[in-house]
């Protein structure tokens, strides 16, 4: 959530960080005047609390007609007290629900728009143009890679199986996603998959995004979609020392409900219900946050490279922008099959929107609690699979392995087995 301080120092910052994101600048006024609502109750029950203590002091020394009107005011002033404090509460919560109804501030540069005014950054590689051009379920079929049939007789639609060199390709990335990791000073996690409510609201997912998320009633937990939402809680209603940012990277499985994504990337492996992925997560000082952001935007592409395949960087538009984020980066590979980019890695910098929620804090120069800053991104998912196997497909319906997961792998060309 946005720090009520800046609301109250400067507003029209944060309506034009609305209107960068195409949604209404509503939000703004209904924060302001559940603040001022909200210090208005608190101020008189504070005021009568005073009150209330004064005269408990004046009571103890007062004596017959006069102890009597104190008494009886006393009385009356306890009965207002408990008014004033339910008032107080009652304003506390509507002030946390106005608040959360606003996402974070965007940063200054964010392009202006929706989901097809993104900024093209940078073009990397050569586009590759096979022939014959297979998708990547043909050829995942053929390999012996991909079974989608399996997957919906089991599970349903948009289920599938990895099988033989399919499997062996994700673990291998994956596990070279780890690798550097570690080399670049990230603290590798396995975390869980299933939180509590808190954990996923203090992300920012039970917004605009509930309705992608798996909940399990009887239990009250969710699955989460990305592993995010496990890091960002790790640190919870702690002070850390962030003399140097904490970085942690993250293998689990996600899950997401793809709600409304009827029709969309119905073939393959592209738009699933669950995947494996190694998320990064980077915890700072709110002033280091845009430098970290572009340090892990240089980790992914750096990962990207490995895989030898063409991409562009992209700089998402504010109307794009989840609730969390103040900035966002994309990856895009080629998809030959589809003579267009898909997003392959997201970077995002949730300034202290994510921290003021989970309340993760650190210690200033003066040695003063102060918010922390969140960052996250994509080191590698499932869906590199389907780059992988596009790009580097030969004529004869062979692919070949990129050099960095050969090793992963044991072999150079993947054979088909149909």
């Amino acid at each position: 959530m946005i720090d009520l301080r800046l609301l109250r120092e400067d507003p029209d910052l944060i309506r034009r960080s609305q209107r960068v994101r195409g949604e209404s600048e509503a939000v703004v006024d209904e924060l302001a005047a559940a603040d001022t609502a909200h210090r208005s109750a608190l101020q008189r029950y504070e005021a009568l609390r005073a009150e209330q203590k004064q005269l408990g002091k004046q009571v103890s020394k007062a004596s017959g007609d006069e102890k009597q009107q104190l008494l009886a005011r006393t009385k009356e002033l306890s009965m207002e007290v408990k008014a004033a404090e339910t008032a107080a509460t009652t304003k506390a919560e509507a002030l946390r629900t106005a608040q959360a109804a606003v996402p974070n501030i965007v940063e200054e540069g964010v392009p202006t728009g929706g989901e097809d005014d993104f900024v093209v950054l940078r073009e990397v590689g050569e586009r590759t143009d096979p022939q014959p051009c297979r998708d990547h379920l043909e050829l995942g079929t053929a390999l012996g890679a991909i079974d989608m049939e399996r997957g919906a007789k089991t599970s349903g639609s948009r289920f599938y199986y990895l099988t033989g060199v399919g499997a062996l390709l994700q673990f291998g990335m994956l596990q070279l996603a780890i690798q550097q990791a570690l080399e670049t000073g990230f603290t590798p996690m396995v975390p869980p998959v299933l939180v509590r409510p808190e954990a996923m609201e203090g992300t920012g997912f039970l917004g605009e995004h509930a309705e992608e998320v798996y909940y399990l009633e009887r239990d009250d937990m969710y699955l989460v979609g990305t592993s995010e939402v496990p890091l960002a809680s790790y640190h919870s209603n702690e002070i850390l020392d962030l003399e140097q940012p904490r970085r942690y990277a993250a293998w689990s499985s996600c899950f997401r409900r793809e709600a409304g994504s009827y029709g969309k990337d119905t073939q393959g492996i592209i738009r699933v219900h669950q995947f494996d992925k190694v998320e990064m997560f980077s915890y700072c000082r709110p002033e280091e946050a845009a430098a970290e952001h572009l340090r892990l935007l240089d980790f992914e592409e750096a990962m990207l490279s490995k895989m030898d395949i063409p991409y562009r960087v992209i700089d998402v538009a504010g109307g794009d922008l989840g609730t969390s984020a103040a900035r966002k980066y994309d990856c895009e590979a080629w998809v030959p099959s589809q003579q267009r980019y898909r997003e392959l890695t997201s970077t995002s910098n949730c300034t202290t929107f994510q921290a003021r929620r989970l309340s993760v804090r650190y210690r200033d120069e003066n040695g003063k609690p102060q918010t922390a800053a969140t960052l996250n991104g994509t080191l590698a998912t499932t869906r590199w699979l389907v780059a992988i196997l596009e790009n580097h497909q030969q004529p004869d319906g062979s692919v070949l392995v990129p050099k960095a997961l050969q090793p992963f792998v044991g072999r150079e060309v993947l054979e088909p087995t149909a």
